[in-house]
């Protein structure tokens, strides 16, 4: 659905992206993850042929779009009639009302006129503003544009929905709203490309992430994996408790007693089964046994300091 290859992009002496790749597939929802002025705004201008990149390589729909150097056109514009962009940052015409808005943006997507009422009630229904629709823009809050931003991006019904920090400015009630309207575009078999600094967004409704630091992908997968790929790397935390107190001696792991039976233990790989033995060796037994999992912070603050 959306492919980038190696993709390069250098405002004078600032390399803001450094050969990014990644592949986003269909039906996925896919959290591009990375600190503030890490390269996400880049990339999605990128890919939507709003800047133009150095180097590299990018798909959208099954067709290259990009390549070195130069977009093509036809199939650019082939490809935007079926993707939905929320900028991060984006004017509205504020003399307008949210109704007018996005008829003129149905206008431009040829969406004929015996359509376009019910498209748009529905797209205002869905993103809370029918009750405003006659209100003039100037007068929205920044969660209230945060909405509509997101309607006109549902315009066209894409099959690409790309959002660049689209929970930006949202009170917590108007987050889980948005959050439901992506996974309801999931379950209607749209692709869901957003970015994202903040961490619990991410975790929350994506079933694939990347990270990207200093204009590289620094880690890709499903959150599940990268956890357990942390723990490889940073080292296992079990949580260990048993009926009576037990001998760690001679083992080579870290060990902190945090009570006569509860223990800390840190160790390079997953050695419950070791512990499982040695506790059991000792005529003890355990009353409990568990690996402290990472939270997702954890994993990206982790590949922040790695490139400080």
């Amino acid at each position: 659905m959306l492919r980038i290859d190696s993709l390069v992009k250098v405002y004078r002496d600032v390399r803001a992206l450094d050969g990014l790749s990644l592949e986003v597939k269909e039906g996925q929802i896919y959290g591009f993850l990375g600190p503030n002025g890490a390269g996400k705004s880049t990339a999605i201008l990128g890919t939507l042929g709003l800047i133009y990149p150095n180097s590299g390589r990018i798909s959208l729909l099954g067709k290259e779009v990009f390549r070195d150097g130069k977009f093509s056109e036809k199939a650019l514009l082939e490809a935007k009639s079926k993707i939905g962009y929320m900028p991060e940052h984006a004017t509205l015409w504020d003399f307008l009302t949210p109704y007018q808005t996005l008829d003129i943006l149905a206008d431009s997507f040829d969406i004929p006129r015996t359509e376009r009422g019910k498209r748009i009630r529905e797209l205002l229904e869905t993103v809370n503003l029918w009750e405003v629709k006659d209100k003039k823009v100037g007068k929205f809050s920044k969660g209230m544009r945060q909405r509509l931003l997101l309607a006109q991006a549902l315009i066209n019904d894409p099959e690409l929905l790309i959002l660049d920090e689209p929970m930006s400015g949202l009170d917590p009630k108007g987050i889980a709203e948005f959050k439901e309207v992506i996974r309801e575009q999931k379950k209607a078999g749209k692709t869901v490309f957003f970015s994202s600094h903040i961490l619990a967004h991410v975790e929350e409704v994506c079933d694939t992430v990347g990270v990207i630091v200093r204009g590289k992908l620094r880690l890709e997968g499903n959150i599940k994996q990268i956890k357990e790929n942390f723990l490889k790397k940073a080292g296992y935390l079990i949580l260990l408790e048993t009926n009576k107190p037990v001998s760690f001696e001679g083992v080579d792991w870290e060990v902190e007693r945090v009570s006569p039976t509860k223990y800390k233990i840190k160790a390079p790989g997953d050695i419950r089964e070791e512990v499982n033995d040695l506790v059991w060796g000792q005529g003890a037994k355990i009353l409990q046994l568990m690996v402290r999992v990472p939270s997702l912070e954890e994993v990206f603050l982790s590949l922040v300091k790695e490139e400080d």
